[in-house]
């Protein structure tokens, strides 16, 4: 759009310039100049240049194909909402029962009591076989379970809780206890076989032989001389021990909310780089 600007006058000389529906004079000839310009005016103004003659402008709007002096500017798109959060599961494996707590081969156990503490997750409840608490790290919907179907029966449980929910393996993690880590050393890896963990045996059966799954090792080290490992995993910790093993669960603690938030690799990275509790 442009504004048509026309001015008659008495004196000799007389410029008009108009610009965003303003206009001015100057000493020159009678013109008639079209500007662009985003408004409308009309008016009466003396020519200071003259000699005290009034010079009548008249200013109309005319359309115009050349290009404002500015840009138009779009409304604001609001942006994409944001994807909702997958859910998670994670499992610890053990055996139910106080005859069993406190022992190497519910380790997997205290991780999952270790984050429900944390998170303000309860674990009252008991569903697929399992002790099982809901919740979030962060905004991160989570999903805890201890089976209690004893060990060698974990599938069972875990399996059903996949499938009912439908959890892509890929967001399922199950944490256990195992020989061949020196004690208290935390391993994450993508996925892997059983490792002769008879527990993540009848998991492995329960998907379907599928085994890309995550997991998280937990060490608690070989028996000693020549006691058979099958009592060896179910002796409890001496007071060096404990300290350690709390230290280590409070970094698997942490593991998991950066697995949740930030994903497998920066996970792996601080598992890897985590040091020892030096006693």
């Amino acid at each position: 759009m442009k504004l048509a600007c026309v001015i008659s006058s008495t004196a000799s000389s007389a410029t008009v310039l108009c610009r965003r529906g303003r206009c001015l004079f100057s000493s020159s000839s009678s013109v008639a100049k079209t500007l662009n310009s985003s408004s409308y005016r009309r008016g009466w103004m003396s020519n200071t240049a003259a000699t005290g003659s009034l010079h009548q402008i008249s200013c109309s709007m005319i359309t115009s194909t050349s290009p404002p002096d500015t840009p138009a500017i779009s409304a604001p798109q609001p942006g994409k909402p944001k994807p909702k959060p997958q859910p998670w599961l994670i499992v610890g494996l053990g055996n139910p029962g106080k005859r069993y707590a406190g022992t190497r081969h519910n380790v997997g156990f205290e991780m999952i009591d270790t984050i429900a503490d944390a998170e303000g997750i309860s674990m009252g409840s008991v569903s697929f076989k399992a002790q099982f608490g809901k919740g979030f790290i962060g905004d991160v919907p989570i999903m805890l379970a201890k089976p209690q179907t004893f060990m060698n029966a974990s599938g069972e449980s875990v399996g059903a809780i996949v499938s009912y929910y439908k959890i892509p393996l890929k967001q399922v993690l199950v944490v256990f206890d195992d020989l061949d880590l020196p004690f208290a050393k935390l391993r994450l890896l993508p996925k892997g076989g059983h490792g002769g963990h008879n527990g993540m045996r009848s998991i492995m059966n329960h998907l379907k032989g599928n085994r890309d799954f995550p997991r998280l090792r937990i060490g608690i080290g070989r028996p000693p001389g020549k006691m058979d490992p099958a009592s060896f995993v179910l002796r409890t910790f001496n007071r060096q021990e404990r300290e350690e093993l709390d230290f280590t669960l409070q970094n698997g603690l942490e593991a998991m909310r950066i697995l949740v938030l930030e994903g497998f690799d920066k996970s792996a990275t601080f598992v890897n780089s985590s040091k020892p509790l030096t006693v």
